[in-house]
């Protein structure tokens, strides 16, 4: 007997091999037939989903849950375009927070809507005795009133208050970290949020670090968040590469550095396990912090790399030689042409065909680094909405020329390479809906379409939200695909983003979310279930 019979729905399986269904029979939390293989065989529970679209769960393969979560419960200066504004809101915030001398933290801060950075002395004015750090929303640079920069070590870089990459970093080593119990509860806000969005799968992209860690123990936090019913779906844990030290394990083992007790890719189960190491060569677009070959258009610098290149490079091949699958942040495509020397480099010393290193962002890559991604077997997992979101902007720092090679889909394809969707949350929008019409659309908020050559189909973006989600996480054997055997995570939506037009894909309602066969979340209530 079934545990449950789904019926009368239209199932997009992204499996080849049996692409549509009507019905899906599960069994203790996995998919055991379609079709005619179950829909004869008695269950204990048969749902009538009313001619509904169903696609398997929906896998980000790149996001920050902690991040997420605690700015949710942050005061924000989000959408605010006039610095007095924006003060006004610091003001407010610090006449409400506890004793001076303590910490106040803002979020929302995006130097582009107010037409320039806030400044210290700005900060000064209305920081009521307190240390003031305002969160740019890129998470690659901050904003500090001069009672922080009295506390950074000597030489620390900043302009007039802004610190970026690194800089940043040194202040927010400054704060105490936020506690296990903090950091479960805002992870378990986020989760939700992403369930809601049909999220049933997640690779949060690196805790424990200096740039974006919250704790020293941030692991724990998230088997706190499991063990008290917090997490309501699948996530793997990228672990920042600064957390990796010197190690005197044998020398057949080959291992320069590692994490302690050579923990890495792998450990864990099939709800909480540790994937990548994340390692960050350069910073953010909306920063201008991206390191690029060539100066953003209008400026006079080409941004930044997070350290000198050789220790960036020895860095990533330490990873891959201590046995991690690799997440390298590149967003520029001087970022691009390091890590990828750097992977070719660790694949010279120890060849590791199926380890499927990833390059997160990918955002501005030459017609000439393609072929490289292509024979390295490097995924690229990109961030759709952020063509929506910042479209604008970013084509104006990179001019003509370089515009249509931001966040690319179609030549990824072209060559071979897996093209993997995320949100980068809470950078932005974490819809994967939505993602997929952009990936379709190519069209930012104004209407610009970018890079028009780049646009995928509709199958291809519902793709890269599934089956090369969970092949850049090492899960396609258990998830990505509505295949039995494989696990019964699914997402029920209203309508068939195949059939609508590309423009309505976004707005199609999420009606409910299963993960293990159990109905995670629902936004609403389909009528008459039996």
């Amino acid at each position: 007997m079934l545990c449950t019979r789904l019926t009368n729905a239209r199932f997009l399986t992204m499996d080849p091999d049996h692409p549509v269904a009507h019905d899906l029979g599960i069994w203790r939390g996995r998919i055991v037939g379609l079709d005619e293989a179950v829909t004869s065989l008695p269950a204990r529970e048969v749902i009538d989903l009313q001619g509904a679209t169903v696609l398997p769960g929906f896998i980000d393969a790149h996001v920050h849950l902690a991040w997420t979560g605690l700015k949710a419960d942050t005061v924000s200066i989000a959408g605010r375009t006039r610095i007095e504004d924006v003060l006004a809101v610091v003001a407010q915030a610090a006449d409400r927070a506890g004793p001076p001398g303590g910490w106040l933290s803002i979020a929302g801060y995006d130097q582009r809507a107010l037409g320039r950075h806030l400044t210290a002395a700005e900060l000064d004015t209305v920081s009521a005795g307190r240390k003031v750090f305002l969160l740019h929303d890129s998470g690659h640079g901050c904003v500090v009133n001069s009672a922080v920069l009295d506390l950074l070590p000597a030489g620390i870089p900043h302009e007039n208050g802004f610190l970026a990459e690194g800089a940043m970093g040194a202040a927010r080593a400054l704060r105490l970290p936020y506690s296990q119990r903090e950091l479960a509860e805002a992870i378990g806000r986020a989760a939700r949020t992403a369930l809601s969005e049909g999220v049933t799968a997640c690779a949060e992209a690196g805790i424990g670090g200096a740039l974006f860690g919250h704790s020293p123990v941030e692991l724990g936090a998230y088997q706190l968040a499991r063990e008290e019913g917090l997490l309501p779906l699948r996530v793997q844990l990228m672990v920042a590469a600064d957390r990796l030290g010197p190690v005197a394990a044998h020398r057949d083992d080959g291992i320069p550095r590692a994490l302690d007790l050579g923990l890495r890719t792998g450990f864990g189960d099939d709800r909480l396990s540790v994937g990548a190491l994340k390692v960050y060569t350069d910073g953010g677009m909306m920063a201008r912090t991206a390191a690029l070959s060539r100066p953003y258009e209008g400026l006079d610098h080409a941004g930044q790399l997070q350290d000198e290149p050789g220790v960036l490079a020895d860095t990533i091949v330490a990873g891959h030689l201590a046995g991690w699958q690799l997440a390298v942040h590149a967003i520029g495509d001087r970022a691009a042409d390091l890590a990828l020397n750097a992977l070719e480099r660790a694949q010279r010393l120890r060849p590791r065909p199926g380890v499927r290193h990833r390059i997160e962002h990918a955002g501005l890559i030459r017609p000439d680094q393609l072929p490289r991604f292509a024979r390295l077997g490097v995924s690229a997992v990109v961030q759709p909405s952020f063509l929506r979101h910042f479209g604008d902007d970013y084509a104006a720092v990179m001019g003509a020329e370089r515009a249509p090679w931001l966040y690319r889909g179609r030549a990824f394809l072209d060559h071979g390479i897996p093209l993997v969707g995320s949100s980068d949350r809470p950078v932005t929008d974490g819809s994967p809906l939505r993602a997929v019409q952009f990936m379709v659309e190519r069209t930012s908020g104004s209407g610009q379409v970018i890079g028009p050559d780049e646009g995928v189909t509709v199958d291809e973006a519902l793709r890269a939200y599934t089956v090369a989600g969970a092949f850049a996480c090492h899960w396609e054997d258990t998830l990505g695909s509505l295949t039995p055997g494989k696990a019964a995570d699914l997402v029920v939506l209203g309508d068939d983003p195949r059939r609508v037009d590309p423009s309505r894909i976004g707005d199609i309602e999420v009606v409910a979310t299963y993960v293990d066969g159990g109905e995670a979340g629902s936004n609403r209530s389909l009528p008459d279930w039996t």
